[in-house]
C-alpha cells in the first residue's frame, strides 16, 4: 500500500529536493580540524564559562552499556549530551566526552574486559532535533583521549556490536544521513579494531541499518534491521520497501533478509524495526507499522456527538439542519472562539461565506494531522526458528504508545532469563510476561513518558535501567518503582531568557521537557533534597518554546509549547491564558512552526508579536490579535510537518515599528511602518534556507544581521550575513567560522565591535564586527548552541545548549575591550569588589573544607608569558603572585590573602588596625581599597 504523501512527494521536482547540497565529509573534517586550530590560538580561551544546570530535568538518553560483573558501573550515552559515566550506581556521573569533537551519539558500546569504549556519533532517530556525527569515535584509556576510526561520513550510527571473544571485531550497522541520500550506509566490520573496514551489507542510498542484536554465546549468529526513510523540513517518511529484517550466521560476512512473505509485514509500509534476541532462534521484532488501519464501521452504540470528519462532505442543507445544541456542543468541546456558536455560524454557510467542511479544516493544523493519522502503529513479532516464519504476538492493535511518532521510537528488549519477558519502549514503556500477547505499564509519577533504552539484568530479575527523554531511571522490582538519576546537567535547550531582577531570572524552553525558571546563582548540587525545593522552577509542560517577561513587572511571562501554543502566565497568581492567535472560520489555519517565535516589544510592554505564516500582533497582553501581514512565506508544502512558518521576529529598538521576520523557507521581510507593507529582502541569498534569526541592531538603526540554517539539507555552511542599509546589500561575514550550521547571532550590548554565533557545534565571538572569529570554548564542550541571551547589568552572557543545559558567562572584558587595549602590553579590566566575612578561612565544622574568597581579576596579555600580579595597599606590597598568561583574555583568582612579608608591612603602617589569623592559618585583607598591578596596567578594587 502506498503511503498518504509518497505520491505528493513524488511530485516535487529532483531540482526542488536536492537544491541544497550536503556538505561532504571532507569538508567537515576540514572544519574539525581548523576549530582545534582556532582554539589553540583564540583570544578568549582562558575565559571561563560556568554551568548552571538544569540537572533536575535532563535531556534525552540514547543508550545505556553496563558492566555486566559489576552493574553499578555503566555508561550512558544522551543524543546531544556526550558520554557520561559512573562506578557507584549512578550516584555521581564523570563526563569522559567534554574533550570529543562531538556530543552527538547515536549508540555506544564497551569491550569491558580492556576498558576499550566505542561511540558511534548521530542519533540514530529521527527528530527534529538528532544532530548528525562524524563516524566512529574510539577510546583505549576510558575515555581520556577519542580516536576517529573511520566511517565519518555516516552521520548517524544505529548500533555497534563488540564480538565478546575477539574485541578487534566489531559490526556496526549505519543509519547514514537523515536529510538527503548518502552511499555510506549498511553493515561494516572490522577485524583489527577499527583500522580498516569493509561493507558487508548494502541496500541504497536512502536505507540504513538502525538496530543490530547478536545471539547469546554465539556471535555467527546475528539479527539486523534495515530502515527506509527520509526526512524533509516539511515531512518525514519513515518506511518503505526496503525496511526489512536480515541475519547472518558467518559473524556479519555475508547476510540474508528473513522478513520477506513469512509473517512478517512487507511492502510500502513496514517503518523502523527494533530487535532483540533472546537465543539464536527465537527473536523479537518491534515494528512500527505505517500501512492504514482498515476503516471501521460506526456502531449504533457510538456516541452521537459531532466530530470533524463528519463536516468533510456535509452538504448545506444537511448543515443547515443540525440541531442547534448539537453544533454548539462540538463547537464549545473544540475551542471555537466565542463568536462561533450554531446560529451565527449557520447564518456564515446560509450566505455562503462558509462551507460545513471549515468546521473541520478548522482544527486542522499539522499536529492534529500528526496524530489523526489513521495508521496501525506499534506493534510485535517474534520468531522461534531464527527469522524462517514470523507471528505477531497479540491480537488488535498497541494504541496510546507511539502516537504516530514511531520514527521516534522503537526498541525491544527481552528478558535473558525469561524467554516470555519482554518490554517496548514508546510512550509509555510496556511489560508482556506471556510472549507479548498482553502488556502492562510500568511508567511511574517520576519516569518521563518518553522512552528511548532499557538494559535488562542477565543475572538479577527485574533490575532494569531505563534512558528516556527526561533522563535516567533505575529500578530494582521490575518497574513498580523507579529511582531518578539525573545527575548530569544534559538539558535540550531551544531558547533561553534572563529578566532584569536582582539576581537575575533564567528561564529556558526544553526539548520535551517543558519551561523552567532558576536564579542565575543557583546552586547546582544536591542540597536541594534536604530541603525538597529545587532551585529550577517548571513553568509548563510540553516542548518548551520561548519565554518574554514583562520588564514592569516579571511575574507576567509569555511562554508556551510546541506549534504556536502559548499562554500569558502570573506566577504571583498562578493564572494562564491562552494567547495563541485564532483564524477566522472559512480562512485557511494559520501554520505555526514547531519553534514559534514571540517578541515582547521594548518600546510598549502591552505590545507582543507572535509568527505563524502571517505576523500577529497584541496590544493588550495577548488578549485580542490584529493579523498584520498576508503570508510571508512561500506558501508552505503538503507533507506532514508544519513549513512555510515564521522563525524569527526582531523590532528596531530605535523606532517602534520596524519589524524584520524569517521564515523556514528562506524569506526575510521588513516593514518599516508597524506592518502596513512590507519588503522582501533576502532575493539575494542562498534560497529555501531556515532563517534561524534575524536581529535588528542595537547600535545602529539601518544595521540588520541574518544567519541562515542548513542543517534540514544537511548543508553544515554557517551563513551569516550583515547590512548597514535595511537591508538592501548584504555582507557575508560568516565565511571564517569552521562549518557548521548557525543558529543564534547575538550583538553585544555595549560594544558594537563584540558578536556572538550559537552553532550546531560550539559557539564562537568576533572582536571586530564578524571579519575574524574565535571559538569560545573554556568548560564549554562542542555541542549544539541554540541560543543566546546578555543580561546588561550583570554583564553576562547566558547560553543555552541542546544537550548540555545552561551556561554563564562574565562578558565585562569583552564589553571593555577596544583597538588601543590590544596594542598595550598588559591591561586589567574592571575589577568587582568582595564583600568581606568573618567566615573567610573558617567553616562551621572543623570536618569541612574552609570557606575561601575567590576574587577574579581579568586582563588582557599581547604576549604568551608568565606575569606577576601584585596587589597593593596604597604603596604597602601586600602580596604577589606569578601566573601563566595567554595572548588574549585572561583570568586568574587572588585569595584576597595576605603574603607573609606583606602583613609585616602593613601592619608597620597600621598598628592599630587587627589582623587575625583565619582558623587556615591565612590572613585575610581588611576592609579597604587595593591596587592590583600587572606590568604598567593598574586597576583598583575594594574589600567591603
Amino acid at each position: 500500500m502506498k503511503k498518504l504523501y509518497t505520491a505528493i512527494l513524488a511530485t516535487y521536482s529532483l531540482a526542488t529536493l536536492a537544491q541544497q547540497p550536503a556538505t561532504s565529509s571532507e569538508v567537515i573534517k576540514k572544519a574539525l580540524q581548523q576549530k582545534e586550530a582556532l582554539t589553540q590560538t583564540s583570544l578568549v580561551k582562558n575565559i571561563p564559562f560556568e554551568n548552571i544546570g538544569p540537572t533536575v530535568m535532563s535531556g534525552r538518553v540514547v543508550d545505556i552499556a553496563v558492566n555486566p560483573n559489576n552493574p553499578t558501573e555503566f555508561y550512558v550515552g544522551y543524543a546531544s549530551g556526550g558520554l557520561w559515566y559512573t562506578n557507584n550506581n549512578g550516584t555521581t556521573f564523570t563526563s569522559v566526552f567534554d574533550n570529543a569533537p562531538t556530543q552527538n551519539i547515536g549508540d555506544i558500546a564497551v569491550d569491558w574486559k580492556n576498558g576499550t569504549l566505542w561511540v558511534g556519533t548521530g542519533e540514530n532517530n529521527s527528530s527534529r532535533s538528532s544532530y548528525a556525527g562524524i563516524g566512529i569515535l574510539k577510546s583505549t584509556d576510558k575515555g581520556k583521549t577519542w580516536e576517529n576510526v573511520g566511517l565519518f561520513d555516516s552521520q548517524h550510527i544505529g548500533r555497534i556490536v563488540i564480538n565478546p571473544n575477539n574485541p578487534n571485531e566489531i559490526i556496526v550497522g549505519v543509519l547514514g544521513h537523515l536529510y538527503s541520500p548518502n552511499n555510506e550506509r549498511g553493515i561494516y566490520k572490522t577485524t583489527d579494531g577499527g583500522k580498516t573496514w569493509k561493507r558487508t551489507l548494502f541496500i541504497n542510498d536512502s536505507t540504513g541499518i538502525i538496530d543490530l542484536a547478536m545471539a547469546p554465546n554465539n556471535f555467527n549468529v546475528l539479527y539486523a534491521a534495515s530502515w527506509e526513510r527520509d526526512r524533509k523540513a516539511w515531512h518525514f517518511d519513515g518506511d518503505g520497501t526496503n525496511s526489512s529484517i536480515y541475519k547472518s550466521t558467518d559473524g556479519g560476512n555475508t547476510w540474508k533478509k528473513i522478513s520477506e512473505n513469512n509473517g512478517f509485514p512487507n511492502g510500502n509500509g513496514v517503518g523502523r524495526i527494533g530487535l532483540d534476541v533472546f537465543d539464536e532462534n527465537t527473536v523479537y521484532a518491534f515494528h512500527d507499522n505505517q500501512f492504514r488501519r482498515k476503516k471501521e464501521k460506526k456502531k449504533k452504540s457510538d456516541s452521537n456527538a459531532l466530530t470533524k470528519d463528519d463536516f468533510k462532505n456535509m452538504t448545506v442543507t444537511e448543515f443547515l439542519d443540525l440541531k442547534d445544541k448539537k453544533l454548539n456542543t462540538y463547537l464549545k468541546l473544540n475551542g471555537f472562539q466565542e463568536k462561533y456558536r450554531a446560529a451565527n455560524v449557520k447564518q456564515m454557510v446560509r450566505s455562503g461565506d462558509v462551507k460545513p467542511a471549515d468546521l473541520a479544516s478548522y482544527l486542522e493544523n499539522a499536529n492534529s494531522l500528526l496524530f489523526d493519522t489513521p495508521v496501525i502503529g506499534a506493534e510485535v513479532f517474534r520468531t522461534d526458528n531464527g527469522g524462517k516464519s514470523w507471528e505477531k504476538t497479540h491480537e488488535g492493535y498497541l494504541d496510546d504508545l507511539y502516537y504516530s511518532y514511531g520514527y521516534y521510537f522503537g526498541e525491544v528488549r527481552v528478558d535473558p532469563q525469561d524467554k516470555n519477558g519482554i518490554y517496548v519502549l514508546g510512550v509509555p514503556i510496556l511489560k508482556s510476561k506471556d510472549g507479548g500477547k498482553t502488556f502492562i505499564s510500568i511508567s511511574k509519577e517520576n519516569v518521563h513518558a518518553d522512552h528511548q533504552a532499557l538494559w535488562v539484568n542477565p543475572n538479577r530479575k527485574g533490575h532494569l535501567i531505563d534512558g528516556n527523554d527526561g533522563g535516567l531511571n533505575l529500578s530494582y522490582d521490575d518497574g513498580e518503582s523507579w529511582t531518578k538519576l539525573n545527575v548530569p546537567s544534559v538539558g535540550q535547550f531551544y531558547s533561553v531568557y534572563a529578566d532584569n531582577q536582582k539576581p537575575y531570572r533564567v528561564y529556558g524552553g526544553l526539548q520535551d521537557n517543558g519551561v523552567w525558571v532558576a536564579k542565575h546563582t543557583a546552586k547546582i548540587d544536591k542540597s536541594w533534597k534536604q530541603t525538597g525545593e529545587n532551585p529550577y522552577k517548571s513553568l509548563m509542560g510540553g516542548d518548551g518554546m520561548q519565554v518574554a517577561v514583562d520588564d514592569r513587572n516579571p511575574n507576567i511571562v509569555y511562554t508556551g509549547y510546541q506549534f504556536g501554543n502559548y499562554f500569558r502566565i502570573d506566577r504571583e497568581t498562578g493564572k494562564r491564558k491562552y494567547i495563541q492567535p485564532k483564524h477566522k472560520l472559512g480562512e485557511k489555519p494559520y501554520r505555526f512552526n514547531w519553534q514559534t517565535p514571540i517578541l515582547l516589544s521594548k518600546h510598549n510592554q502591552d505590545i507582543l508579536y507572535l509568527g505563524g505564516n502571517k505576523l500577529h500582533r497584541s496590544l493588550n497582553q495577548g488578549n485580542t490579535w490584529e493579523t498584520i501581514s498576508n503570508d510571508l512565506t512561500k506558501g508552505g508544502k503538503k507533507g506532514n510537518v508544519a513549513y512555510g512558518t515564521l522563525t524569527s521576529i526582531s523590532e528596531s529598538p530605535f523606532q517602534f515599528g520596524v519589524l524584520y521576520v524569517g521564515s523556514d523557507d528562506g524569506l526575510v521581510h521588513l516593514s518599516k511602518n508597524g506592518g502596513g507593507t512590507w519588503e522582501n529582502i533576502s532575493s539575494s541569498f542562498p534560497k529555501d534556507l531556515w532563517v534561524s534569526r534575524v536581529i535588528a541592531s542595537k547600535h545602529k538603526k539601518e544595521r540588520v544581521y541574518v544567519t541562515l540554517n542548513g542543517y534540514r539539507w544537511d548543508d553544515f555552511t554557517p551563513y551569516v550575513f550583515v547590512s548597514d542599509n535595511y537591508g538592501k546589500t548584504w555582507k557575508n561575514i560568516g565565511s571564517s567560522i569552521p562549518v557548521s550550521p548557525v543558529n543564534v547571532i547575538k550583538e553585544d550590548s555595549k560594544n558594537e565591535n563584540v558578536l556572538y554565533i550559537g552553532t550546531d557545534n560550539g559557539l564562537y565571538v568576533s572582536l571586530d564586527k564578524g571579519t575574524t572569529w574565535q571559538p569560545f570554548t573554556k568548560n564549554l564542550p562542542n555541542v549544539a548552541v541554540h541560543d543566546l541571551v546578555i543580561q546588561p547589568q550583570a554583564k553576562h552572557l547566558v547560553v543555552g545548549t541542546h544537550g548540555r543545559s545552561i551556561y554563564k558567562a562574565n562578558i565585562a572584558p569583552l564589553q571593555e575591550f577596544n583597538s588601543v587595549i590590544a596594542k598595550k602590553d598588559a591591561h586589567i579590566f574592571k575589577v568587582n569588589p568582595i564583600r568581606k566575612s568573618n567566615f573567610w578561612g573558617s567553616s562551621w565544622s572543623k570536618w569541612l573544607q574552609p570557606n575561601t574568597p575567590k576574587l577574579s581579576i581579568s586582563f588582557y596579555s599581547n604576549t604568551a608569558k608568565e606575569v606577576s600580579v601584585n596587589v597593593y595597599s596604597k604603596d604597602i606590597l601586600v602580596n604577589s603572585f606569578k601566573t601563566k598568561a595567554v595572548k588574549g583574555f585572561n583570568e586568574t583568582i587572588f585569595d584576597v590573602s595576605f603574603s607573609e612579608k606583606g602583613r609585616k608591612n602593613y601592619i608597620k603602617q597600621h598598628k592599630d588596625t587587627p589582623i587575625k589569623k583565619a582558623k587556615n592559618g591565612k590572613y585575610y585583607l581588611p576592609k579597604g581599597t587595593y591596587t592590583v598591578q600587572i606590568r604598567d596596567s593598574k586597576e583598583t578594587f575594594k574589600v567591603k
